[in-house]
């Protein structure tokens, strides 16, 4: 994996060049209180992402990328500092406005699949088209994800690599800008991982959709355009990828 140091001066060929960022953040902190306790979950971070990019977001257990997806993604708000998508300022949206933000902008893959299990995997995914203003067809997002011979199948049918399959053609379904993966591949083994990153991979490339996955996995990194490193809450480098990594070449 060649790496090297992230700086204001972005590769021509990268999707970030040329255009605004897509969010902004700048000196966000998120504290929580638990009890008499105070937790500073992220403190005083500085980040850009920008459209089509492919970036993961690496640290261990507890070092605030959970904590910064759910923001990113309007599930949850900062304590000080301020987050824009697009010309939008989400920092101080209202619960109506993060709902709509979330419904047409963001979709979400989680470790867990959260798939119904009286559904099918078509019904599942006709969940989000049937309140999208612009969906995919199902069927279609299901093909996009290769289970277009697992359309009526229930999940309890479905291998663990499947059914991540079918939470990520509920997510692209309703045609997000972005796609906010939270250890996508932490419940899967290797080969199966490597299907789930593929599928990733191809629709940030074939959809121009950004994605940004957290992990603790460094492996995976290698995909990235940049790789963000986080620890104690705090952004402690950014690296870019000279060339991004083929799933099939990722080894861990």
């Amino acid at each position: 994996m060649d790496l090297t140091s992230d700086d204001e001066t972005l590769d021509p060929a990268s999707p970030a060049a040329a255009q605004p960022p897509v969010f902004t953040l700048r000196d966000v902190s998120k504290t929580y209180t638990m009890g008499e306790v105070q937790v500073e979950a992220l403190r005083h971070v500085d980040l850009d992402l920008y459209a089509g990019e492919f970036i993961v977001l690496l640290g261990a257990s507890g070092s605030g990328k959970s904590t910064l997806l759910n923001i990113l993604g309007g599930l949850d708000t900062p304590t000080s500092g301020t987050l824009n998508y697009l010309d939008h300022e989400l920092t101080s949206a209202g619960e109506a406005a993060l709902t709509t933000f979330r419904r047409e902008h963001v979709g979400f893959v989680l470790q867990f699949y959260n798939l119904i299990p009286s559904l099918t995997a078509l019904e599942n995914v006709q969940l989000v088209t049937e309140i999208s203003t612009n969906p995919m067809d199902a069927a279609e997002s299901l093909a996009l994800v290769g289970l277009s011979d697992r359309l009526h199948h229930f999940p309890a049918q479905l291998s663990g690599g499947e059914q991540q399959r079918v939470a990520i053609a509920r997510a692209v379904a309703k045609r997000p800008d972005v796609l906010l993966c939270d250890e996508p591949t932490g419940a899967l083994d290797v080969k199966t991982g490597k299907i789930v990153l593929h599928v990733l991979q191809r629709i940030n490339q074939e959809l121009g959709t950004t994605v940004a996955i957290i992990t603790h996995n460094a492996a995976i990194a290698g995909m990235a355009d940049r790789v963000i490193h986080i620890g104690s809450g705090q952004i402690t480098s950014i690296e870019r990828n000279a060339a991004r990594m083929s799933p099939q070449d990722i080894v861990w």
